[in-house]
């Protein structure tokens, strides 16, 4: 026993030894929570408080539930058995078999794919005269599924929690889903917390029988919970009140996907006389690291608050995190890969180094540079750029025009978006084809002459050749840029995915805006096209060390020595729609974002922004992302065009103190098409002043920081901008 104990530092001995009671556990980054809990899972058994099968604990992966049953095995030495450890929806699963009566449901119930959902709610929206095109149906899914996040079955749902959605049908149509469900004896995922946290609630012999079967409640990334997990949590802790919760409101990330950052912050409020036990030795990041990330994160309001320190001898001191301000986007893709050489030339592992994005647009100048250089990479948690559906689908469309008789491109979009094209009209396309001889888009235009399409096919296929006949014509006249951009929008492939009301959707449409900006870097069509042939037929390198690519949603909980963090500019990070959709709680939850970046570094942490960022066929200017100048200054090393600029103002200016710099004072040609920089304002803009901006529209300014206004626009909303781009009205 006192093996197991000694490993532990004096804050984590605490959270493994305060057993009765409610307990929140805040570990922070690299502070070992999953040490902590399995510690704490085999304490309790070996200490005898309770039998295996009267221990509950809940992860959100089953990777971490793997993890956990072996962890405690090695030190219990041996195998733990009848445990109810696993995921919310794999437990729930578990409970929901043994009650499904109460709910409508036989025990072999089936559980349904995503796929199935959407058709069952598809067939009865139709059944209901729905126009489906009109209202899709993932749409009204993604409605249904946040509403049992909630919590809310049909009955519960009230004035406020409804929506508009279907001209006021939703909730109607959520129950005829529910109905359905049963009739078929199945059951989706959100339903399995759903119907168990209702059973709770209306059973009280279910309710007393896990009260007697749980005499603990171990609950990993407690952050992370909706509203639904929590429910089901204090239902489940109100006996004994045995409940350990560990998590870190400081990553508190996934609000997207219904995490409720609330749970955490009320843990007091919700268990009566509750402990919190604070890991704040982080055994993962350098000093310099985490005093720069807790400095960011201490100006969120909304934190229960703790301040990491490092917990290894050898992490006092370290380099300084590095911000590095470039000209343009391309700079800093050439820096990014500049460095990862040097570094891997000192011998660093490319295991080792991780680029981490915001958003999965922004890889593409990555991946090409690290391609350019012979860098061996991986994109985690996605595909690479080039092999995304969306991409793969637009050049799809770029070669059907650049070449007619392309029949795989032709075949690939010529029902995406849908034009009603089934496999009747495509196998006459296919038999024209061959008995002719001629290409696939031949075939349909000749189907099209002579009547060979009918109905709805004829008049949505005419339009499609009548638009590759102009965009040819269009490619010749204004180049492919535009003709791209236009292809994109009088196809209707973008509309299709503002449309889809599915979580991945934003970030399509800005891998599709990538994709424009990647076209002004050639300077033909067929140019572009041979050169994604190239890197598409880039052979992996066989080495098993490569660098990194993810968005910084995919890395939370891993960590790398090397951590290069670009984009950090206003409007990509933070990004711009959470500030619209969620304001100050949106703000706050980027914040977060950025603090789990900086936390994944065990040696090195560079940040960067550029100036300057291509916007279709033109270079726009960008200003430093706010929490650059939220990092203490003292932990933070300057350098990049950026450094050069903010001795210059310095200089000029001692009042401006430590603030970081906006524009570089470097000098650049500006064609034609690029947007000229403007000159400094010579005279302040002061707060309550109505201003007019080229694209924004009219607006009136809610804040003044130096040169950059924060103005609330009457249409498009707050954001951030610098005094040189706007007009007093």
């Amino acid at each position: 026993m006192t093996d197991y104990l000694a490993r532990l530092n004096p804050e984590q001995r605490a959270a493994v030894e305060t057993v009765d009671g409610p307990l929140l556990v805040l570990a922070g980054a690299g502070t070992g929570k999953t040490r902590v809990l399995t510690t704490r899972f085999a304490h309790i058994l070996l200490t005898r408080r309770a039998f295996p099968n009267q221990v509950l604990a809940v992860t959100f992966t089953n990777k971490a539930a793997k993890e956990m049953r072996e962890r405690v095995s090695a030190i219990l030495g041996q195998p733990a058995e009848g445990l109810w450890l696993g995921t919310f929806h794999a437990l729930c699963a578990r409970m929901l078999r043994r009650h499904a009566e109460h709910v409508g449901l036989q025990s072999n119930f089936s559980i349904l794919d995503t796929d199935d959902q959407l058709r069952v709610l598809k067939q009865l929206m139709e059944a209901g005269r729905i126009d489906t095109k009109r209202w899709a149906p993932p749409a009204l899914m993604s409605i249904i599924q946040r509403w049992k996040d909630r919590g809310l079955t049909p009955a519960r749902i009230g004035a406020a929690d409804d929506t508009d959605f279907l001209n006021g049908r939703a909730k109607e149509f959520y129950a005829a889903y529910q109905d359905r469900l049963r009739t078929l004896n199945a059951a989706d995922f959100g339903d399995l917390l759903l119907h168990m946290t209702e059973i709770l609630r209306s059973q009280p012999d279910v309710l007393a029988q896990y009260h007697r079967m749980f005499r603990y409640i171990l609950v990993d990334e407690y952050q992370d919970t909706n509203v639904v997990q929590y429910l089901w949590l204090r239902l489940l802790a109100q006996s004994h009140k045995n409940i350990c919760c560990v998590g870190d409101d400081d990553q508190s990330i996934y609000s997207w996907r219904g995490a409720e950052v609330e749970n955490i912050l009320r843990f007091e409020k919700d268990f009566e006389g509750a402990k919190i036990v604070r890991l704040e030795a982080n055994y993962r990041s350098t000093a310099s690291i985490l005093a720069a990330a807790s400095g960011l994160i201490a100006h969120n309001e909304g934190r229960l608050g703790k301040t990491l320190r490092p917990g290894r001898a050898d992490a006092q001191g370290g380099e300084k995190v590095t911000v590095v301000g470039v000209w343009d986007s391309d700079e800093e893709a050439r820096m990014v890969g500049t460095r990862i050489e040097s570094l891997r030339r000192s011998d660093e592992s490319l295991a080792e180094m991780a680029v981490l994005v915001r958003a999965g647009f922004q890889t593409r100048a990555f991946e090409e540079r690290l391609i350019a250089l012979g860098i061996p990479y991986r994109v985690v948690g996605g595909l690479r750029f080039y092999e995304r559906q969306e991409i793969r689908d637009s050049i799809a469309y770029m070669r059907a025009i650049v070449q007619p008789s392309d029949d795989l491109a032709f075949e690939r979009i010529v029902n995406v978006p849908r034009r009603g094209v089934g496999e009747t009209a495509l196998r006459g396309m296919h038999e024209l084809a061959r008995a002719q001889s001629i290409p696939l888009s031949a075939a349909a235009a000749r189907l099209v002459e002579t009547g060979g399409f009918r109905g709805k096919v004829k008049e949505t296929m005419a339009q499609l050749l009548r638009h590759f006949m102009g965009w040819r014509e269009q490619l010749d006249k204004e180049g492919h840029v535009v003709t791209v951009a236009a292809m994109l929008d009088e196809s209707g492939y973008t509309d299709m995915w503002k449309q889809d009301k599915s979580p991945e959707a934003p970030g399509r449409l800005e891998n599709l805006k990538e994709l424009v900006r990647a076209l002004a870097d050639f300077e033909t069509l067929g140019g572009f096209l041979e050169h994604v042939s190239l890197v598409m037929d880039n052979e992996e390198n066989a080495s098993d060390a490569k660098v990194s690519l993810m968005t910084l949603h995919g890395a939370k909980g891993l960590e790398f020595d090397n951590v290069f963090l670009p984009g950090w500019e206003e409007g990509i990070f933070p990004n711009q729609r959470s500030l619209d959709e969620s304001g100050a709680k949106g703000l706050e939850e980027e914040r977060r974002l950025a603090y789990v970046g900086l936390t994944r570094a065990r040696k090195r942490a560079i940040v960067s922004h550029a100036q300057n960022r291509r916007i279709y066929a033109n270079w726009q200017s960008s200003i430093p992302s706010r929490f650059i100048e939220e990092l203490p200054e003292e932990h933070v090393a300057i350098t990049g065009s950026a450094a050069i600029a903010r001795d210059a103002r310095i200089a000029a200016a001692p009042s401006f103190g430590t603030q970081f710099p906006l524009m570089a004072s470097r000098p650049k040609i500006i064609e034609a098409w690029e947007q000229p920089t403007r000159t400094a304002r010579n005279e302040t803009v002061p707060i309550g002043s109505r201003i007019f901006h080229q694209k924004f529209g009219y607006g009136t300014v809610k804040h003044v920081d130096d040169d950059k206004l924060d103005i609330v626009f009457d249409k498009a909303g707050e954001k951030r901008l610098l005094d040189r781009f706007v007009e007093l009205a």
